[in-house]
Formats: structure tokens, sequence, C-alpha cells
């Protein structure tokens, strides 16, 4: 689907989210050289021609870098009110150019709007959320020094420098631009490369900050495959974070580690929602169909394992199945859809894979099961399996897609190991009328989010708490006062009251000065002293 045409505008079979001008005013934004190889993206919801972008090389990489370095330099010097004012406007704007932004990110991920919707929330969440309290995060620190008064430490928070983001394709405006947003905040300059089958997306969000006040030259966008251009963004910038799978995550990390730059991961998972005997059962059916299939499945943090206590399993199971069976699937930029397309053949043959292998292995398709291209060219049913056992792809693989298998089980100890069964650790769900006993189950669970009586979104959108994996699932995290601080180097400034170094002091012997030390060194104790 990445075949170069001569001119795709003449295209009869292609569909333009904005004019073809527009297209290239956005086009104009990417940094790459004159006569660039062109990428024409096509949109999953019909397989038509959608835009035809330039490649960024590696070279057009290392001038972006530059370009950015430098914007750097002068953003730095800015105040923090300033920056927070360019996200206020651009949460407005966000707003604002909703249906554009919606239609946008439809063509590109084959999502249902409502779907799409979500990236537009929370993405003005976001750039609210660290307009407002990046001072707060980001103000100097003052410990006691080791010797109160006497000694007194300053810590400040410096900017990295240049932060590169290399962002997949299943969220093209929330992935692409919110982990930027508190990067700009930090005093950072950004260069951004997002999947090439979603670039239109971010490239409008980065003219709407653009239109927002933001200085031409802090934001540069390169476009182009991951194994060429995102490796040039990992191999140059000051700070790495990258979202994607878990084994292109382990070989970012290296690259990152070798040149002893910070790195952030949210790589793969295995989630798992997990229905209490004492759940409400119809709540929870809701609450899985949105938890297995937003974005038909392709949701990091989405659902692919149901964990049903054994007292409800039948009529969660039947509810649900029903439920699913009854979800309306479709590929039009209109609300009322339950579920999309997949972004990609690939993403349909691995589903099919899972399912056929499942199926022969001697899994029971509940629902689903079969690809509707009758619906679109990716769409595949929302799929429940019954009977997965750990020799079948999908008990341990993630699958992406809408894809879950569901597994009864006799008690909250068996439902807590089966939860921690995987390599992964990125997101869980609990349903329990008993909110206390639902954290005293997710507290262990090994992800790094839990949510309760919801799949997670709660999580997710409380921008303030910090959201990111464990285990296999990922290094390092993203909102709160942790997702702007990876983004700063600590710097401790002590100054010392007294004149003299403190290892001794004149006319004092070493044997009455440790002496002295250590009657200090108790009082401080005695005293409570931290």
């Amino acid at each position: 689907m990445a075949d170069v045409i001569a001119d795709p505008e003449l295209d009869p079979t292609a569909t333009y989210a904005v004019d073809p001008s527009r297209a290239r005013r956005l086009a104009a934004r990417v940094v790459a050289g004159p006569g660039a190889e062109q990428h024409v993206s096509h949109t999953p919801m019909t397989g038509a021609p959608l835009a035809s972008l330039p490649v960024s090389t590696p070279q057009d990489v290392t001038v972006a870098v530059a370009t950015a370095r430098t914007a750097q330099r002068a953003w730095e010097r800015t105040t923090l009110s300033q920056r927070a004012g360019i996200l206020l406007r651009f949460h407005d704007l966000v707003l604002e150019r909703q249906v554009e932004l919606l239609d946008l990110i439809q063509l590109e991920s084959g999502k249902t709007r409502h779907d799409a919707f979500a990236e537009i929330a929370d993405t003005a969440n976001t750039a609210r959320h660290y307009a407002r309290r990046a001072s707060s995060y980001l103000r100097d620190e003052h410990p006691m020094g080791v010797f109160p008064v006497i000694t007194q430490t300053v810590v400040s928070h410096l900017p990295k420098g240049v932060v590169g983001i290399v962002s997949p394709w299943n969220f093209p405006l929330i992935l692409a631009i919110t982990d930027a947003l508190p990067a700009l905040m930090a005093g950072n300059a950004v260069v951004l490369r997002p999947d090439q089958r979603t670039s239109l997306t971010a490239l409008a969000a980065h003219d709407l900050l653009v239109q927002a006040g933001l200085p031409e030259g802090v934001l540069q966008v390169v476009l182009g495959p991951g194994s060429s251009t995102g490796q040039a963004v990992v191999d140059q910038a000051d700070y790495v974070c990258y979202t994607g799978s878990t084994p292109t995550g382990r070989s970012v990390g290296v690259a990152a580690a070798q040149r002893l730059v910070g790195f952030s991961l949210e790589l793969g998972g295995k989630n798992s929602m997990y229905v209490a005997a004492d759940a409400d059962v119809p709540k929870a059916v809701a609450g899985a169909l949105r938890a297995c299939f937003s974005g038909a499945g392709q949701v990091c943090i989405s659902a692919e394992r149901l964990i049903v206590h054994r007292d409800v399993y039948g009529e969660f199971v039947t509810s649900f199945v029903e439920a699913v069976e009854a979800m309306r699937l479709g590929t039009a930029l209109e609300y009322g859809l339950d579920m999309g397309s997949l972004v990609s053949q690939d993403q349909v043959d691995t589903v099919t894979r899972h399912v056929e292998d499942a199926r022969a292995k001697g899994a029971i398709v509940l629902a689903g099961g079969r690809a509707r291209p009758d619906i679109g060219p990716f769409v595949y049913e929302p799929t429940v399996l019954s009977g997965v056992t750990p020799e079948m792809e999908c008990r341990d693989g993630e699958t992406f897609g809408p894809l879950v298998s569901v597994y009864e089980v006799d008690s909250d100890e068996e439902a807590i190991t089966l939860a921690n069964d995987t390599e992964y650790g990125l997101n869980a769900s609990v349903w329990s009328r008993d909110v206390r006993r639902a954290r005293r189950i997710a507290s262990r669970i090994r992800t790094g989010t839990v949510n309760i009586n919801d799949a997670y979104i709660p999580a997710w959108a409380s921008t303030g708490a910090p959201m990111g994996g464990m285990k296999a699932s990922g290094i390092g995290r993203r909102h709160g006062r942790e997702g702007i601080l990876k983004y700063t180097e600590a710097q401790n400034v002590t100054a010392q009251h007294l004149a003299g170094p403190m290892a001794g002091l004149p006319g004092v012997s070493q044997e009455r000065y440790t002496q002295g030390l250590t009657l200090a060194l108790r009082a401080f104790k005695a005293m409570g002293l931290r």
C-alpha cells in the first residue's frame, strides 16, 4: 500500500481528507530535500490513495536536528507562561478544528468517529494539564543541605535539548503530539517522526501548534520508514521517546544506551480484564466491548484476555457474545458505528493467523472469526474465543486486533495468577461492586495501570498520574510529573556559606573534627532531620 505513482492527485479513486493544495501545504512542513522520494499513503477505509508525502532521508534528519538545536536555544529562554499560552491556544484550536482532525484520524487509521474523538479530547486534556501544571513540576526544589542553613541546595530541571519522538499509527494524534507537549513545555525542541501511514494527522496538529504561536524550528517533522528515518532520529536526539512493539523497543533502548542518552518506551501488552464474582455483569459486558474492540482492538492498553469468575461466567459470556454479534461495523465518517477497520492487510493477516491457529488446535469461536471485505478491505469481525491453551499463538502473543479469549477461574487468587502469567505488564481492568476488594486485587497485578470498573480510559485520561508499562511493556512513564521531568536534567547547585572546605576546619585536628561531626550527626537524628 505504499506504491509510488506519478501523480496521485489524478487517481480517480483517491480519497482526500483535505484538498490537494492543503495536503501540499502540510507536506511543505516536512524536512526533506529537493526531489525527495514520495510515499503515497492509503486510507484503510477503502484502500484508495490518500496523500503523497515526501520521505526524509537520514541526512534530512541531521538537518532537522541541527535546526531544532538552534531553535531550542531561544525557546529555552522563553518563560513558562509564554509556553503555557501556546499550549492553551493549541487546546482551543484542537477543539475548534475537530471536524477536520476527526476526518484525518478516521481516514488514516480506520477507526470509528467516536474513537477518533477520544484523541481530540485527550490531546486537549493533555495540553491544558501541562499548561497549568508545568510550573509546579519544573519549579526549583530546595532540599535541606548537609548542614542546615550553612549549606543551601537548589535543584533545577534543565531541558535535555532535542527530544526525538518516534510514534506509531494507531493513535495518529495522541501519540504523535501529546508526548511532544511536555517536552516543549520543559524548554526542549522536538524532532517528530510519525508513522508514514498517519502522517497527515501529525502534520495538521503541527500546523495548529504553529498557529497557536509555537516558533518555527522548535518542532521539526520528518517522515519515512522506521528502519531508516526513525533510526536516524534515535541515533541523533538528546532523548528518545518511542511507542511501538517490544522487539523494536529493545533495539531503540540499546541504541540510546550506547550513546548514553535517556529514553522512554511504551511497548506491547497482553492485557486482562477480570470480572469478579460480585461484578455488575451488564456493566461489565458493556465495559468489555470497549476494552476489547475500541479502535478495532489496535490499542496498546486494550484487553485481549477476559478472565471471569465461575459464579458469573455463564451469564457474562452469554450476554457478551450477544452484544458482540450486535455490534455495528462500518467505515463511514459519521457517528453511530461500534467498530471500524484494521489499518492494513498485515493486521488482518495477523488476526486471521491467530484465529485459525486457535481453531485448528481446538479453541471454540463463540463470535466472529472472519474477515469482512464487504464492509471494508481490512475489516475483521470482533471475535471471541474460548478454550484457548498455551500452545495456541494467541494465548501469549499480542494480536493487536479485534480478538479476545475468555477464561473461567474459580477464585480471585487464580485470576491474579492468570493476569500475571504474561511477559507484558501494561494495563489491566478489575470489575467488582466492592472497590476495596478490587483495589486489593489490583495491587497484586503487575501492570503499570489498573482500572477498576472501567476498561482503560480512567487511568489513561487522569493526566496528572503516570502511565506506562512494567516488564516487557516498557520503561519510563508519560503523563504527570514523570511525563515532563523525563525530558529534563536535574542539576544540583549547592552553596556552602562558611569559608573553607567542609572536610576540615583551620586549626582543628582531624581527630577532633571527626568527633565533632559524630556529635552533629547524632544531634541531627535526635532532631528528626531528614
